[in-house]
């Protein structure tokens, strides 16, 4: 009866001798990897995380709206115009402007 015991253990033992191996592998694996992943990464600049709130949110809808306003007005100048002193004045008037109209659109106090 003990033989048969010990004969299971032993078994129990060889397949739990498999697993941890198998296991061992795995992590081995896996460090290499994240070893590699960090040596890639460590040279490459680390991304900057923006401001999450609400304001932060708000104030990047209006200058995305404001810029697109500008972009869509500079495109429209640019199709319909041929004459690059036209074209030119309107993207330096858009560049000059930009921060009058964000005033004057988005004005926090009414």
């Amino acid at each position: 009866m003990s033989k048969e015991r010990a004969r299971r253990r032993a078994e129990r033992e060889r397949e739990a001798a498999v697993v941890a191996a198998a296991r061992a592998a795995e992590a081995e694996r896996k460090e290499r990897r994240d070893a590699r992943v960090r040596a890639v990464t460590s040279r490459l600049p680390t991304r900057r995380r923006r401001p999450g709130g609400i304001l932060a949110e708000r104030r990047r809808k209006q200058n995305g709206a404001l810029l697109a306003a500008l972009v869509a007005i500079n495109v429209l100048v640019w199709i319909l115009s041929d004459d690059w002193a036209l074209r030119l004045a309107a993207a330096i008037v858009s560049i000059l402007a930009a921060p009058v109209l964000h005033t004057l659109l988005f004005r926090r106090t009414r």
